[in-house]
């Protein structure tokens, strides 16, 4: 010990003590130089991914005074954003022009400037594969990435949604294979995203923001960071947790979802109305929380999320009976809808074969622009399957392609609407008029109960 210590001395020129010393203090000057940046908007962060949970973010680090570096591998959106023109219809897109106009924000396809920045941010998807398996490509080629420039004193955190241990057992090794010392040298954390999509009553800024950190360190500059742009910063004691709690989040919203829309089935053969039951429910102050039925999930979280948990769940010799009970009910609402409708039309003497169907909304949720695996896809697909002509109308989606073709947003006139066999509600944008609807057309399927304040032609009304 004492010739090793000895060793150490004449190659440094130091005592071994000092050498120690000195390490600790280099590497708290890290933490410390990191959190006086954030502190004092000096630092600079790297958005990776310029989606709907990228984009809003990187435009609250500017808000925030900090200089935003986005990146995303789409080079048509990054040309887009250098123009100072937004893709994202839901939110106001004004801030960008005048960003990249100061240099505040800087988009580009080069992921080598996340050398210049001091935190970088992983927003990118989390999809599942073919056979509903966790598709982390989008997390490790941009883990991989930052890892060719990583350097002391740099915070890196995800936020694509991803099963408990991803954070530590994926990311982790790539970015220390270099030599760099979690916790130490550099800064690794996971908090969740929770973007909302065209919800004005929530933002980056409202919604509380869960942090877990490899080490408590890791922890306390993530903290830090997001305290410059979330009005509450909720520290969690890994990264494990943190990965879980939006799981939880999702998977909750999908059970009940799950609960409703199989009490709906039953309701349409009771011949008792689900929504007026909700409603009655909600009317009790404690213990209950309303959720309602639908065609089908839609959106890139809770038609996905939980069979990452139920994947990861497998690792542990454990199987989610209740999470995959759901999956299988909310999977086949569309099919349900479909059978519905089928019915109306025998009951007035039309064929599914043949018939034209008006399908109102493709997006996955009402005023925004996002189809991601969103219910009306399925719908389209089995209506055409079984012979039916498609037309849809969708304010937010003037066309968008469909198994190989592309299909356009039809107006939606009396004319149209008359000239439909049956007019299916999909998705219940505000700018539908109800009553507009019913009185044109012949046979209205609603899936969103969007017609309940229709007081005339109830008759031409079927929920599904």
């Amino acid at each position: 010990m004492n010739n090793l210590r000895s060793h150490v001395e004449r190659l440094c020129g130091l005592p071994a003590g000092q050498i120690v010393l000195r390490a600790f203090r280099e590497r708290r000057d890290m933490r410390e130089q990191i959190l006086a940046k954030i502190g004092d908007g000096t630092a600079v962060v790297a958005v990776v991914g310029l989606g709907y949970v990228g984009l809003p973010l990187a435009r609250h680090f500017v808000a925030a005074g900090h200089r935003v570096i986005g990146l995303d591998t789409d080079a048509r959106l990054v040309g887009l954003l250098e123009e100072g023109r937004g893709h994202l219809k839901h939110m106001p897109m004004e801030w960008v022009a005048e960003a990249v106009q100061s240099g505040s924000f800087v988009p580009s396809t080069d992921f080598g400037k996340t050398a210049t920045a001091d935190a970088v941010i992983i927003c990118v998807p989390t999809p599942l594969t073919g056979h509903r398996e966790p598709d982390l490509s989008y997390v490790s080629t941009a883990a991989e990435r930052i890892a060719q420039t990583l350097r002391p004193g740099q915070l890196v955190v995800l936020e694509s949604t991803t099963y408990p241990g991803t954070t530590e057992e994926l990311i982790l090794p790539v970015l220390a294979a270099g030599g760099l010392k979690v916790g130490e040298d550099f800064f690794l954390a996971f908090s969740p995203e929770r973007e909302d999509p065209g919800n004005k009553n929530f933002t980056v800024g409202t919604i509380p923001k869960v942090v877990g950190g490899v080490t408590t360190v890791c922890t306390q500059v993530a903290s830090a960071l997001y305290q410059r742009i979330c009005g509450r910063v909720v520290p969690v004691s890994r990264p494990g947790a943190a990965e879980l709690s939006k799981l939880l989040e999702n998977i909750f919203r999908s059970v009940n979802i799950a609960l409703v829309n199989e009490l709906k089935m039953l309701c349409d053969r009771m011949g008792l109305d689900i929504w007026e039951i909700i409603d009655a429910a909600a009317t009790k102050p404690f213990g209950f929380m309303p959720f309602y039925p639908g065609p089908g999930l839609g959106g890139h979280c809770i038609p996905i999320d939980p069979f990452y948990l139920t994947w990861k769940a497998r690792e542990y010799g454990f199987t989610t009976r209740f999470i995959e009970l759901s999956g299988e009910i909310n999977t086949r609402m569309p099919q349900y809808v479909v059978t519905r409708l089928m019915d109306a039309l025998n009951d007035r003497g039309r064929a599914l074969r043949g018939a034209r169907v008006l399908l109102l909304g493709v997006a996955y949720k009402a005023d925004v622009e996002d189809m991601r695996e969103s219910p009306a896809l399925d719908l389209i697909r089995l209506l055409r399957a079984k012979g039916a002509e498609v037309h849809y109308n969708d304010p937010h989606v003037p066309q968008f392609e469909h198994d190989g073709t592309t299909l356009e947003s039809v107006p939606l006139s009396a004319e149209e609407l008359a000239a439909s066999d049956c007019v299916l509600i999909a998705t219940a944008h505000s700018a539908y008029d109800a009553a507009f609807i019913v009185e044109n057309a012949p046979l209205v399927v609603d899936t969103r109960n969007m017609t309940k304040h229709v007081t005339e032609h109830r008759e031409r009304i079927v929920f599904a």
